[in-house]
């Protein structure tokens, strides 16, 4: 303000621009500020994550395979049902994969 006044009129619009220049600076600053204090927590959290649909793959094939052996084992009026199985274990895993946020 002082600035504004001293110089007068005729530099305001410099005045003000210079100032809007400053401001938007230290925004730009402070939003850098906090990008770089959460970026290591959501990349733990996305490691976590990863891993989890790792083991809800692991567990889906597992249970998938150990269920077509039975359903074999027990005769072929039971083979009707590894379609409903399988088909259960790629839906949850689709649903539970695309939450993703990459």
């Amino acid at each position: 303000m002082s600035a504004r006044r001293d110089l007068g009129p005729d530099f305001e619009d410099a005045v003000v621009e210079s100032f809007l220049d400053k401001m938007g600076q230290e925004v730009d600053r402070r939003v850098d500020e906090r990008i770089a204090q959460r970026a290591p927590k959501a990349a733990a959290r996305d490691r976590v994550a990863d891993g989890q649909r790792l083991a809800l793959a692991i567990v889906s094939v597992s249970l998938g395979t150990i269920a077509t052996i039975l359903f074999v084992l027990l005769g072929e009026d039971k083979a009707q049902y590894l379609i409903p199985v399988w088909m259960g274990l790629i839906i949850i895993n689709a649903i539970f994969s695309g939450g993703r946020r990459h």
